[in-house]
């Protein structure tokens, strides 16, 4: 799936512009270090086991960022074209979209959100913050946040449609199993307009390799859209110096330029 390369770089700069993070230092004084082991040679071990937290799950607290953006480029990197089970009009509409003739159409490029996993995916980094009853993932992209209920608690039978989704997690182990719902299928899953619909289900699987790496495993299962689920992993990196910042989308100046019709 070819996506016009030049129209790649300028929305990666439009985004990298104003949300690259900024160090602690710039921001707060008297910031303490984080908690990581030192290796030999004196400077931080970031392949040291995961921490745990008090309950004894994996700790995935920590400001994270994508290794790669090809994800966010192109969900199906990984796979062939003719390996993403596309429905027929699903395929004919991505066919559409190629080379970003539609991107005056994506969803933030007219500031709303980019929805799930296409979020953690952009340059913007991301905080998770755990506790034993939910994780709240914070996005600096857009300051977006994201609630993931691990209390027990379970889809209502009619969830009202959201950018987001609606999201509740487990654990399987050592990974944190999470199932989000409830979208409103005005998101594309990438840069390259793979499509969702409200019956889009998301789960995604965190896995904390060590202190410095979290693997994320995202399976799309949205029938409408595609014939079968599919997955990809996605891996990111630990901040070790910088906090969020805010991020508001308020007037894209690039959206005239772009593209495709206005998106209703």
């Amino acid at each position: 799936m070819h996506v016009d390369k030049q129209y790649q770089t300028g929305l990666l700069l439009t985004l990298a512009i104003v949300i690259t993070v900024a160090p602690a230092s710039a921001q707060w004084v008297k910031v303490p270090p984080l908690p990581i082991p030192a290796g030999p040679d004196g400077k931080p071990n970031l392949t040291a086991p995961a921490p745990r937290a008090s309950d004894g799950h994996p700790d995935l607290s920590g400001i994270w960022e994508t290794v790669s953006t090809k994800y966010l480029n192109n969900l199906a990197a990984d796979l062939k074209v003719e390996d993403i089970p596309y429905q027929p009009w699903a395929k004919a509409l991505v066919e559409s979209r190629a080379g970003g003739a539609h991107a005056r159409e994506e969803s933030d490029a007219n500031c709303l959100p980019p929805g799930v996993p296409k979020t953690a995916a952009a340059p913007p980094p991301w905080k998770i913050v755990q506790t034993p009853s939910q994780i709240v993932i914070l996005h600096e992209a857009m300051t977006l946040w994201r609630q993931i209920f691990t209390d027990g608690r379970e889809f209502a039978p009619d969830l009202n449609p959201s950018w987001l989704g609606f999201s509740v997690g487990k654990w399987d182990g050592d990974t944190l199993v999470v199932e989000s719902r409830g979208f409103n299928g005005k998101t594309w899953l990438d840069k390259a307009g793979n499509p969702t619909t409200e019956a889009l289900h998301v789960t995604e699987r965190f896995r904390r390799r060590n202190i410095g790496n979290l693997e994320v495993q995202v399976t799309i299962d949205d029938p409408m859209a595609y014939t079968r689920p599919w997955l990809v992993t996605e891996q990111f990196r630990l901040m070790t110096n910088g906090e969020l910042l805010e991020t508001i989308c308020e007037n894209n100046k690039d959206l005239e330029h772009l593209p495709g019709s206005p998106l209703n």
